[in-house]
């Protein structure tokens, strides 16, 4: 710790009140400030010795201290700038650094009243949206019910009775905290008052009880495009939460979820359809109508020998794709129904079929494929 009185290093009589040692230190402070005197070896160390004189001198108790002992009343102690300090001698928490720091570079004074605002954002809100098929393909305008809060009408949000604004907080002269002083140390906390917004209000408003929202329901209209897809976030900006005391409302976010339809399956922009053809038109060929995803019908050629799971594309026939004026694609997928409740005459033709060679590889060259290589698998085995 330098030797240099401390009166002497800010430039006061021992008897100079603490306005006239805050004034010393300011002067002293701006002066010596390191972004001012850049390089200047020093400029940065009277800077230092300011800063542990002030840190001294600004506490009472500390003050009492030196002026009775001097400087060994701190050598050695967590309470002296060079013990719990780290010796530099920086209170970057204490009144006077902060000070200086914040009137240099335009952050206001250390209240901080200008800077802390008893108004609050709003909360953002979900809601959930299922919508079908359909109304995914083409898009509509649907209403949603909301249950969230909103301004209070009779303070206008402000929470104070007659829409008055907040006033500076007299527990913490709008800091927003509180300190308080235990031995050489001083402990800081959240404004037990204003809970840290540094405004309170004076008047409360009778209908909101001083919050400056209440709870309400509201219908909103909300635009779902043509071509959404499921899980798609939709964002309503500021029709979420009211803000607390006049603050912004938080967002909705409208959450889509596409329900199952009975005959088709999405696939992006694509549609997939699964359709049951009765084994004679597989076999024989011919044609079926299907629905589409707009209402309409659409009719597919069936070739002579059609297996399950032969695909048949319809072009633009699909999904329409979101924000751009195109169409997927829609896939018939063939499923071979076998017939069942036969009658006499009808097994007795199918036997016929049968012993006229129906079954032939000729005829049926998939299964008869594939009980060739189960043959061979058969026979590896046994090798």
């Amino acid at each position: 710790m330098a030797d240099k009185d401390f009166y002497q290093t800010l430039g006061v009589d021992r008897g100079a009140d603490a306005a006239t040692l805050k004034s010393a230190y300011r002067k002293l402070a701006k002066e010596l400030h390191p972004d001012r005197n850049p390089d200047n070896a020093d400029a940065e160390r009277q800077f230092k010795e300011i800063n542990q004189a002030y840190d001294i001198l600004k506490d009472d108790d500390k003050r009492a201290a030196y002026d009775r002992y001097g400087h060994e009343a701190f050598e050695g102690g967590a309470g002296g700038p060079g013990g719990g300090q780290g010796g530099g001698g920086f209170d970057f928490s204490g009144g006077g650094f902060a000070d200086i720091f914040d009137e240099m570079f335009g952050m206001g004074g250390r209240g901080g009243g200008g800077r802390r605002q008893a108004s609050t954002r709003g909360s953002d809100l979900r809601y959930n949206l299922d919508v079908n098929l359909e109304d995914a393909f083409a898009g509509k305008q649907t209403r949603v019910r909301v249950n969230a809060s909103a301004a209070c009408d009779s303070c206008h949000g402000s929470g104070a009775a007659g829409g008055a604004d907040p006033v500076g907080c007299p527990s913490c002269q709008g800091a927003g905290k509180v300190r308080a002083r235990q031995g050489f140390f001083t402990v800081e906390r959240t404004c037990p008052t204003c809970h840290g917004a540094g405004r309170v209000v004076d008047n409360p408003c009778g209908v909101c009880s001083g919050a400056g929202r209440m709870d309400k329901e509201k219908t909103l209209s909300v635009n779902v495009p043509a071509g959404i897809e499921d899980g798609t976030r939709i964002r309503v900006a500021g029709e979420g939460e009211a803000g607390l005391r006049g603050g912004p409302p938080g967002d909705l976010y409208i959450f889509v979820t596409i329900r199952p339809h009975r005959f088709f399956r999405r696939d992006g922009a694509d549609i997939q359809c699964r359709v049951p053809i009765p084994m004679t038109t597989a076999s024989l060929g011919g044609s079926i109508e299907v629905p589409t995803i707009d209402g309409a019908r659409a009719r597919v050629n069936i070739p002579t020998g059609t297996q399950t799971g032969q695909q048949f594309r319809l072009r633009s026939k699909g999904m329409s794709v979101l924000r751009a004026n195109a169409r997927g694609d829609m896939y018939v997928q063939a499923q071979i129904e076998t017939p069942v409740d036969l009658t006499k005459d009808q097994r007795d033709l199918l036997k016929q079929f049968e012993d006229a060679g129906g079954g032939s590889t000729k005829h049926s060259p998939e299964s008869e494929g594939f009980f060739t290589k189960v043959k061979e698998f058969w026979d590896d085995l046994k090798d």
